[in-house]
Order: C-alpha cells, then sequence, then structure tokens
C-alpha cells in the first residue's frame, strides 16, 4: 500500500529508478560503454555466486532428507513438545528445497537477463529498434534486479524454515526477527533525514561572494 503511494518508499523502488537513469546515462553517451560493460561484469558475477550456492544448499537439503530418523530426536531436543514424526520431517525439508529452487532459479534468471543487456547498453541510440531503446534496455535490467531480489527474498525466507527444523517456537520467533530486521532494512532514507543541500548559515555566508562575482561578471 505503502509502495502505491510513493514508488520510492523501499529501497527497491529506488534501485529501480537508479537502473532506468544510469541506462539512459550509458546510452546517450557512447564513451561510457565500457563503464556499462564491466557495471554489468560485477552484477552478473554477483548473481552467478548466489546461484552456486543454492545449488550447494539444494544438495545440502537433499542430504537432509534421508536423515529423519537419525537427527530428528536431537534436533528437537530444546523444544520437546513438538511432534518428531518423520513426515513432518519430510515437509519442513521439502519446504526448504522448494525455497533454494526458487532461489536458483531466480539468480539464474538474472544472470540471463543480464546478459542480454550487456549487448543492448552499447547499441547506439539513434540506431536502436524500439525494442532497443533506453526505455526497453531499463526494463530488462528492471526484471533482472528483480529476480536478483526474489532470489535474496528466498534465502531471506530459508531462515525461518531452518529455524523450523528445530522447533516450531524456533520458527515463529525467527519470522518476528525476520519481519522487524526488513522492516528497518528495506525502507529508503526519508528527505527529512538526508542532507543534501548547504545549510542556512552556509547559504548566509555564501551570499557576498555570489554577488561580488556576479558584479565583476557585468
Amino acid at each position: 500500500m505503502k509502495v502505491r503511494e510513493n514508488p520510492t518508499y523501499t529501497i527497491h523502488g529506488v534501485h529501480e529508478l537508479a537502473r532506468r537513469l544510469w541506462v539512459a546515462n550509458i546510452m546517450r553517451n557512447p564513451a561510457q560503454g565500457i563503464m556499462g560493460v564491466q557495471t554489468l561484469r560485477n552484477w552478473i558475477m554477483g548473481s552467478t555466486l548466489m546461484a552456486s550456492t543454492a545449488a550447494i544448499l539444494i544438495i545440502g537439503t537433499l542430504t537432509l532428507s534421508g536423515q529423519a530418523e537419525s537427527i530428528t530426536r536431537s534436533w528437537h531436543v530444546l523444544s520437546m513438545t513438538s511432534s518428531h514424526a518423520a513426515e513432518l520431517w519430510i515437509v519442513k525439508v521439502m519446504a526448504l528445497l522448494i525455497t533454494f529452487i526458487v532461489a536458483f532459479f531466480a539468480f539464474a534468471m538474472s544472470v540471463r537477463l543480464a546478459n542480454h543487456v550487456v549487448f543492448m547498453i552499447n547499441v547506439p541510440e539513434f540506431e536502436a529498434h524500439h525494442n532497443l531503446s533506453p526505455e526497453s534496455v531499463a526494463r530488462r535490467l528492471h526484471r533482472s534486479g528483480t529476480m536478483f531480489s526474489i532470489g535474496m527474498r528466498a534465502f531471506l525466507f530459508a531462515i525461518p524454515l531452518v529455524f523450523w527444523l528445530f522447533g516450531p517456537y524456533f520458527l515463529v520467533a525467527a519470522s518476528i526477527g525476520l519481519i522487524i530486521a526488513l522492516y528497518r532494512l528495506d525502507r529508503s532514507e526519508s528527505e527529512g533525514v538526508m542532507d543534501v543541500g548547504p545549510s542556512k548559515k552556509q547559504k548566509q555566508q555564501n551570499a557576498p561572494v555570489v554577488s561580488i562575482q556576479a558584479k565583476y561578471a557585468k
């Protein structure tokens, strides 16, 4: 609801705006093409690392699925009132596995879309097809950023699921902690917090200098 009223209420909206302006600046200044490719290369390297991490976590989660009888009781030692059934353990592992698969798919799609942008970013605007315009390229880069955000969200969503393996009370505590952390981390800074321009006192001090410069300019 807040994002509908103010698209830059969260850092995701601010990043979307920054990516759109960045693409427009790169495509309208051919001299900055190398910088654009290097930036996208770093972006792809980050997404590739996260996709590889998700693949490793998928393998580790599959290993847990075959050890229900041996580790279920030891992992629930701090939560004796919870169920120790093997069926519930499989449900927990499956939920964790699906989360990591979603993360892997999202990061892989982020790499795919960013690879497309690498070629599009150096196309001169005046020679571009309508699907290669700065607005279209910015939308594709935004999709790549959205996929990266979904992958990170899946990683964060896996935190309560991991604690669920130890008992339901840990699931509730981890969920509450994650919500509080995201509430503080996902919001962008308000205009009152950012002191971009000079203070009133500085303006008064600089006023005589400006007037003298204007006098000599005449």
